[in-house]
């Protein structure tokens, strides 16, 4: 797989046509598909999960609105936020790959009136995830969200700074900044140009500007403007419906990004690439070494990544990204079965497990490099 990236050399994987693993996990997939009698998409039972959620947002949403005093507001508003996160995850993501409906038209509308009370530029977000994360998991300088930043420090090949030493206690900060600072700093640089993500959007010049703003003012009628105006007939301010908002937007992205982060971080491995752009293994082998799946234990709360998406599942969500997340489960076990046969490590973890090494891993990326 081969990708440009702006300034720097497009990244060559080795080839993987003739990967013994690739043959038969395709294999594997596609008769669990023929005896299911079933296709790679949404079905009834994601569109109603979708309804469900979809009215618990707007549910939620209208009982903020009539909320008669401040604290029954602050409590409908901060759970309509995550409820429409929750939706965001069941929905937007798996949209963004082109797995919900056959049409990608209605992928992308679906994608649109999703991100709308989340926030996001949906186009960039999408590009952002799809063309860079997914393709380039974990390698220096071509993933973007492991990009450098004051706050964590991500890779080996990043430069190390005091501050790192406590992001093992820090992080829960940033986790729950993180959509809050996507939405109202992230999105504007790759729209002035600032990072690579604007040019590979299909809204260029003035067209790209328009859907952008357009979509930033209705997120701000709809999430703020509305809900002020309305609410100061109650005698709730407007710094109480920004509180709340924020409030909200933390809560939902400290539970996104705490339940997923730890997936790249738990015992895999980085990549720089070399001058010539290339990296010593396939795609599908890479994607085992930087990725893992969890499961939530006891069984009994296995019911927890239905509700997440699947992206609990996430070494299967990168191995197959165009499939709906209710085939994730049994993707897994595929994979589970094949990896060990053709020499490949598949890590199913507990979320203790996760966590355990995802502090280990911050520990580690906080001390200061051994010189040499």
């Amino acid at each position: 797989m081969t990708q440009p990236v702006p300034s720097l050399p497009p990244l060559r994987f080795q080839p993987a046509r003739d990967s013994a693993f690739r043959r038969e996990l395709r294999a594997r997939a596609d008769a669990y598909l023929a005896d299911e009698g079933t296709h790679r998409f949404g079905d009834a039972r994601l569109h109603a999960k979708t309804v469900f959620l979809a009215a618990l947002t707007v549910g939620l949403y209208a009982l903020a609105l009539n909320a008669g005093s401040t604290w029954p507001f602050v409590a409908s508003y901060v759970a309509c936020l995550v409820a429409a996160m929750a939706l965001a995850m069941n929905t937007l993501h798996d949209a963004a790959h082109s797995a919900v409906f056959r049409r990608g038209f209605l992928n992308r509308v679906l994608i649109r009136l999703v991100g709308l009370p989340v926030g996001v530029d949906t186009d960039f977000w999408t590009i952002r995830h799809v063309h860079f994360h997914h393709t380039y998991a974990n390698v220096e300088g071509y993933d973007l969200d492991t990009e450098p930043n004051p706050f964590l420090r991500q890779t080996p090949f990043q430069r190390w700074s005091p501050q790192y030493r406590y992001q093992y206690l820090y992080w829960p900060v940033v986790a729950a900044l993180s959509l809050p600072y996507l939405n109202w700093y992230g999105d504007w640089l790759d729209r002035f140009g600032k990072t690579p993500v604007a040019a590979h959007s299909r809204l260029q010049g003035w067209r790209g500007w328009l859907s952008f703003l357009g979509w930033k003012l209705g997120h701000v009628a709809l999430v703020l403007a509305l809900p002020m105006w309305v609410l100061q007939q109650h005698g709730i301010a407007w710094n109480v419906v920004l509180g709340a908002y924020f409030l909200g937007q933390m809560i939902a992205s400290c539970a996104l990004v705490a339940l997923i982060l730890g997936t790249h971080w738990a015992e895999v491995e980085f990549f720089q690439p070399g001058q010539d752009g290339t990296l010593p293994h396939d795609w599908y082998q890479h994607t085992f070494y930087t990725a893992c799946d969890w499961t939530p234990k006891p069984r009994v709360l296995r019911w927890l990544g239905y509700w997440l998406g699947g992206l609990n599942l996430h070494l299967t969500h990168h191995l197959f990204p165009t499939w709906n997340h209710r085939h994730y489960p049994a993707l897994a076990r595929i994979l589970a079965e094949l990896a060990p046969r053709h020499g490949l490590v598949y890590r199913e973890l507990g979320y203790g497990q996760l966590q355990e090494s995802q502090q280990q891993f911050l520990r580690a990326m906080g001390q200061p490099p051994t010189r040499t």
